[in-house]
């Protein structure tokens, strides 16, 4: 008889463990599915620098580059060999006037509402601050507020999309506009930088190592 109650007691208690391993995995799939996965990674070829960069430069086969504003002719993609660890990156210390760079998908816009996130590995130099820039499906450009500012060193920095406020953003000269309350942010078309001025030389310029876009694909 005692037997016969520890059986089944020891299988009461595992069909318990049993049903709670299940709930515990579903639930953490669940909160996964919240995370979007990496929509693209940009990191510039290994390859002599150019004025202005070109398509050429592109490492990502998926990405199509654009270069806008008065200084687009004057973007560099740059590298030095000394320091042995200097990476091949974006710069603008010799723009002419205000510009910016995007990339995009050719067969894919991009879902950037809930929590999208972008990435990316960046060095500003004197009052330089370097803004997200965005082209919705609908043809409307958006500057984001927050910004990544004057670093004495390259460093990572994290754009949570939830917690930018955007305003619109004159392509063509590369100057914000009016705020736009809660875009919606579902087919982005673009994806970009901006410090939304010149040029100063290598004391007053922007730099852009790598970025990284964490969204859902959505198909053009």
């Amino acid at each position: 008889m005692t037997v016969i109650f520890f059986n089944r007691k020891l299988k009461e208690a595992f069909t318990i463990c049993l049903i709670c391993t299940v709930s515990f995995l579903s639930h953490t799939n669940c909160d996964a599915q919240y995370r979007p996965s990496l929509f693209f990674r940009e990191d510039w070829k290994e390859i002599p620098p150019a004025i202005p960069v070109t398509q050429g430069h592109v490492l990502n086969k998926d990405l199509i580059l654009g270069l806008y504003g008065p200084g687009l002719d004057s973007i560099k993609k740059s590298h030095h060999d000394t320091p042995t660890d200097d990476p091949f990156y974006i710069w603008s210390g010799i723009c002419v006037g205000n510009w910016a760079v995007t990339l995009k998908k050719s067969n894919s816009y991009v879902d950037l509402s809930g929590y999208a996130k972008i990435i990316w590995r960046s060095k500003q130099s004197g009052f330089r601050c370097l803004h997200l820039i965005l082209k919705l499906a609908d043809g409307k450009w958006l500057v984001s507020d927050l910004s990544d500012c004057q670093s004495k060193d390259w460093r990572i920095h994290e754009f949570n999309i939830q917690d930018i406020n955007w305003s619109l953003l004159n392509i063509k000269t590369i100057v914000e506009g009016n705020p736009v309350k809660n875009p919606d942010l579902s087919k982005v078309d673009e994806i970009g930088f901006t410090d939304l001025t010149g040029g100063g030389g290598s004391g007053a310029c922007s730099r852009l190592d790598w970025i990284e876009v964490y969204g859902k694909g959505v198909d053009r």
